[in-house]
């Protein structure tokens, strides 16, 4: 059985793309969301083990999102943006994030420990 996935970002484009990637590195995307509201009802309806998940979302943070769906059993969240990691100073401290411009199937493998 496949692991699942569901994929949160604003942009169309990028969730196509993102949903390519993931179905390829092993993922049975589950659902999409396209602002920080549907991520968190995505993943409580959903059940994902893997979150890919911009920082930024038209109506609040990922970061913030990310820490509503954490906890006991939650998935592993890869949060992404277009912007460097640096952009956003201390807060991504301790947490998995990659830039979307180095988003891979290997990058992928290799965060959610699948190599």
């Amino acid at each position: 059985m496949r692991p699942t996935a569901i994929v949160v970002d604003d942009h169309p484009s990028f969730r196509k793309m993102a949903r390519i990637l993931l179905t390829a590195a092993g993922y049975d995307v589950v659902g999409e969301a396209a602002d920080a509201a549907g991520a968190v009802t995505a993943a409580s309806e959903c059940h994902p083990a893997f979150v890919l998940l911009d920082v930024l979302l038209p109506d609040g943070s990922g970061l913030d999102v990310a820490d509503l769906i954490g906890g006991p059993g939650a998935p592993i969240v890869l949060l992404v943006s277009s912007r460097a990691a640096a952009d956003f100073g201390p807060v991504l401290d301790g947490r998995q994030f990659v830039t979307k411009s180095e988003l891979t199937v290997e990058r992928l493998r290799g965060l959610v420990g699948d190599e």
